[in-house]
């Protein structure tokens, strides 16, 4: 058919807001005479932000040309007002496939070492001249491609490699482009970088990340951070566990090991600083006969390809196999609809009894404390048991700790706050000052009922590992209401079919294709931290820390930094006017360096903004001399300037003394 100033020959490919197509130019005199056409799917031309989104992914796209790119030849739209990118046809097929190929062909995907190197190094060259793009006006473009996956590093068969697809890419003018987690696709979240699966800000050192990630898989034959499940493949590329590399270590060349470390490393500061940079140090891994032995390999998997569909031909033509070939009909596939949760019933110690209940208003129960060790259930009428013994449901238990344990006995806490006199600031500095690993235990009389209200925050060295929570509204569905991800009705939906995924309410709304895997993984982060920052207005209750214990079974590790959690703590608890006025009678006191006593608070790595500020406090000055230097520029707020001042108080790392 013909579109705009082109004909579309055959799609080649379909997405989430875009198709792509194989075309020539209508005009016959035109060049080149096969191009790659991108247009926005029919349901999509409505999308304002979607439009948007393709018209900044062309104009990032054109402003880059470099021979490892995938060249843009024109942009525009048709008679119709339909968007369309007209792109080079590299004639050959992706890295992903060849991969594929690669593994059906000799039950390994490894490639050999110098044509490994030799197409990352082109990618890499790719993403220096994407990473250095300049605008019309010379000023630099800070593009990042965010999308280096093996099916977007195309292989032609001449040996030459391109990099393509801006679809996700950002410059330094964001428009309204989506998240990562909205543009990525299933399948590659393999290759995101820590600070993307985190939700952090990033730079173009994660393209590095996932180009180093790429390379790790064109070596291993798999994927560098596998997992069962996507939320573990996350989980894996979080804290940097690269052990399938680790394990052929002593087979690769010397020092590729550690050029690929600087590509991977968890800390972007030591990662490679650019692609040039890392382009360098890959480059003596590569073989002088690279390039052609890809161009074999390119050639024959298509070779294959071709013979594969032919067979498919022949089989898609034949008799279809089944009962009248002589095999037996096997049982019809259940609908949907057709599966049912029974109802289960409890019996209480007390001897009160509830039910029937569905899954979810069990998991609600055992959370908030209704229900709870040493009751009994009738779990799905499969008779009752006590509620420790049910695999299903014992998951949901509160952590045994030396108070809630009824097998350690009460146990003694190493120390007490009443949080009447000690705020939660200073009890969470202390754990931060000793680099503690335990549990905190908190808990206050509830003013609904007469169950108290409970949190257990479990540390490792410092950093918050879990929380567990009493409150129903702390739920993990319902804190994706809360926050908008989620619709009710969505919620209704996966609670229905909760117990398919053993009660695990993240795994179930990716398997229903509510929610992607990062935005999971990103609001159990989230919610992380919000229940330690509910703690801040407690004003009533006790905290209890019971040295060295530990969760057991957590599926996900929160790992999330202690200073971060303490200014989100902060700012829940001390909205900006309640901060004025507390400052109001001493901003013309004296703020300068404290009495830094707190050895254990010196090294910490505080967020930048509080390190901003304590270096401003180094030259004494009036509060309200701070307070004008550090929102200058608009870049902070004098509320959070003055949070600020309370932690750096706290911490004794700086000191108010009257004028």
């Amino acid at each position: 058919m013909k579109f705009g100033p082109y004909v579309l020959e055959s799609r080649i490919a379909v997405g989430g807001t875009a198709e792509v197509y194989l075309a020539h130019p209508a005009d016959p005199g035109a060049s080149p005479s096969k191009v790659v056409v991108k247009r926005m799917l029919p349901d999509q031309l409505g999308d304002t932000e979607g439009r948007t989104m393709f018209a900044r992914e062309a104009a990032l796209h054109a402003s880059v040309s470099h021979a490892n790119v995938v060249r843009v030849f024109a942009t525009g739209e048709t008679e119709d007002g339909e968007p369309y990118l007209a792109m080079e046809f590299v004639d050959g097929l992706d890295a992903h496939r060849l991969l594929r190929r690669v593994k059906q062909d000799a039950q390994s995907a490894a490639l050999p070492v110098g044509v490994a190197a030799y197409i990352a190094h082109e990618v890499l060259r790719a993403l220096e001249s994407i990473h250095e793009a300049k605008g019309p006006d010379g000023a630099p473009l800070v593009i990042v491609h965010r999308d280096v996956t093996p099916s977007n590093i195309y292989l032609s068969r001449t040996g030459e490699v391109k990099l393509g697809d801006f679809g996700i890419a950002r410059g330094s003018e964001r428009g309204s482009l989506k998240s990562t987690a909205a543009g990525m696709l299933k399948g590659k979240f393999a290759y995101l970088a820590p600070e993307q699966v985190a939700g952090d800000p990033c730079d173009s050192r994660a393209d590095l990340f996932s180009l180093a990630t790429v390379l790790s898989e064109f070596l291993l034959g798999d994927p560098l951070f596998p997992g069962q499940g996507q939320l573990a493949v996350l989980l894996a590329i979080r804290d940097c566990r690269i052990d399938a590399l680790d394990a052929i270590r002593g087979k690769l060349p010397a020092g590729l090991y550690d050029v690929l470390s600087g590509g991977l490393a968890r800390d972007v500061d030591r990662r490679w600083k650019a692609a040039g940079e890392f382009a360098k140090a890959l480059a003596p891994f590569i073989d002088s006969g690279a390039k052609g032995a890809l161009a074999v390999l390119v050639s024959s998997a298509m070779q294959t390809r071709s013979e594969l569909r032919d067979s498919a031909k022949k089989l898609m033509s034949a008799p279809p196999l089944g009962a009248s070939a002589g095999f037996p009909e096997g049982p019809a596939e259940r609908a949907t609809g057709e599966y049912t949760s029974l109802p289960s019933f409890v019996r209480t110690a007390r001897g009160t009894q509830y039910g029937p209940w569905q899954f979810a208003r069990i998991v609600e129960a055992i959370a908030t404390g209704e229900v709870g060790r040493g009751d009994q259930i009738d779990y799905m009428q499969s008779g009752f048991r006590a509620l420790e013994d049910i695999e299903e449901l014992a998951r949901f238990l509160p952590m045994l700790t030396p108070q809630t344990s009824p097998v350690e006995g009460p146990g003694k806490p190493d120390h007490t706050h009443a949080l009447e006199h000690v705020s939660m600031l200073e009890v969470l500095l202390g754990v931060l000052e000793r680099d503690e690993t335990g549990v905190l235990f908190a808990e206050r009389a509830s003013a609904t009922d007469d169950r108290s209200a409970r949190k257990e925050l479990y540390f490792v060295r410092g950093r918050l590992h879990h929380v567990a929570s009493s409150n129903a509204s702390e739920l993990f569905g319902e804190y994706l209401v809360r926050r908008g991800t989620l619709k009710r009705e969505e919620l209704d939906m996966a609670l229905a079919v909760l117990p398919r995924n053993q009660g695990r309410m993240g795994d179930t709304l990716i398997s229903l294709g509510l929610v992607s895997p990062v935005d999971i993984f990103q609001a159990i982060r989230d919610q992380g931290r919000d229940r330690v920052a509910d703690l801040f207005m407690w004003k009533s209750g006790t905290a209890s820390f019971y040295r060295g214990q530990t969760a057991q079974h957590v599926e996900f590790p929160l790992d999330l930094d202690l200073p971060t959690l303490i200014l989100a703590g902060m700012e829940a608890a001390v909205p900006g006017e309640s901060a004025l006025e507390r400052y109001r009678p001493r901003l013309h006191d004296i703020i300068g360096p404290g009495r830094r006593d707190r050895p254990g608070l010196l090294h910490v790595k505080w967020p930048p903004q509080v390190s901003a500020i304590e270096a401003l406090a180094r030259r004494p000055r009036r509060v309200s001399e701070l307070l004008s230097d550090a929102t200058r520029g608009g870049h902070s707020t004098a509320g959070a300037v003055l949070r600020v001042l309370d932690v750096l108080l706290a911490s004794h790392l700086l000191e108010l003394s009257a004028r």
